[in-house]
């Protein structure tokens, strides 16, 4: 098979819904020629139900990341599925969740704050070193975050959160060069995912993109946020690492 992934191995996080960035990037990593593994946290059988809308048949492995023991036992549900001695090419990060309390930011707790901060940024790097026993060759890291150069309307903590995974990124892309691990993220515009119901006043939030995008920007729309997903996971970025790539309509760099 052709593509830009054609014999690629990667494993994909955060499907949900079809509505969510990261079906899109499985699917198109699909199409572009990868063997795709999902990981599903909780409602495992959801997750299930939604691959069976992918191209192609996904495999589903049960992984919460604040789960120390299902982390350390993930290369070998990996190895699993793949077979002894094949690797993964790839992983996408697409884990993020606040508590209610973390889109107040003058009262939010610090349990709060940690929660989202744990499962936003710190999981980053769990879910990276927990891979790396399977990429032999190195491979591309790509994750998902929301532009933390700026304080939101009503995204609080998840900002904080998000700003954390920026840097941890380039942590990451520091120390895991020498291994060959490329480790870059996409900045997203708002999308009306399952994530963004769970955050107070999303609507007041995207709106910023009705009137700023001077591409324009679809909230409907996942596809090209995924689509730059694929991009960072195949070889035309070989020498890319640390990288944020906004796909957010141009938002990002329009002045007040």
């Amino acid at each position: 098979m052709s593509g830009i992934l054609a014999g690629k191995r990667i494993l994909v996080t955060g499907v949900i819904t079809e509505a969510s960035i990261a079906f899109h990037a499985a699917k198109l990593a699909q199409e572009e020629g990868a063997e795709v593994i999902l990981t599903g946290f909780g409602r495992v059988s959801l997750v299930e139900r939604i691959a069976k809308r992918l191209p192609k048949p996904a495999p589903v492995i049960e992984l919460d990341v604040q789960n120390q023991e299902q982390l350390d036992g993930l290369a070998d549900k990996v190895r699993e599925h793949l077979g002894e001695g094949v690797g993964l090419d790839g992983v996408v990060h697409s884990i993020a969740f606040g508590p209610q309390g973390a889109f107040n930011f003058l009262e939010g707790t610090w349990e709060d704050v940690g929660t989202a901060v744990h499962v936003s940024a710190y999981s980053l790097k769990a879910l990276t070193t927990a891979c790396l026993p399977v990429m032999p060759r190195g491979g591309s890291v790509v994750g998902l975050t929301f532009d933390a150069q700026f304080a939101w309307p009503k995204y609080d903590w998840m900002g904080v959160a998000k700003a954390a995974l920026e840097s941890t990124s380039r942590y990451l892309a520091r120390d895991l060069g020498e291994q060959n691990v490329r480790c870059n993220l996409v900045s997203a515009g708002p999308i009306k995912s399952m994530a963004a119901k769970s955050i107070p006043g999303f609507e007041e939030l995207a709106d910023v993109w009705n009137h700023r995008a001077p591409i324009g920007w679809d909230l409907t729309d996942p596809e090209p946020a995924g689509r730059g997903v694929v991009a960072l996971l195949s070889d035309w970025f070989p020498r890319t690492t640390g990288e944020i790539v906004h796909v957010d309509g141009g938002v990002h760099m329009m002045g007040a």
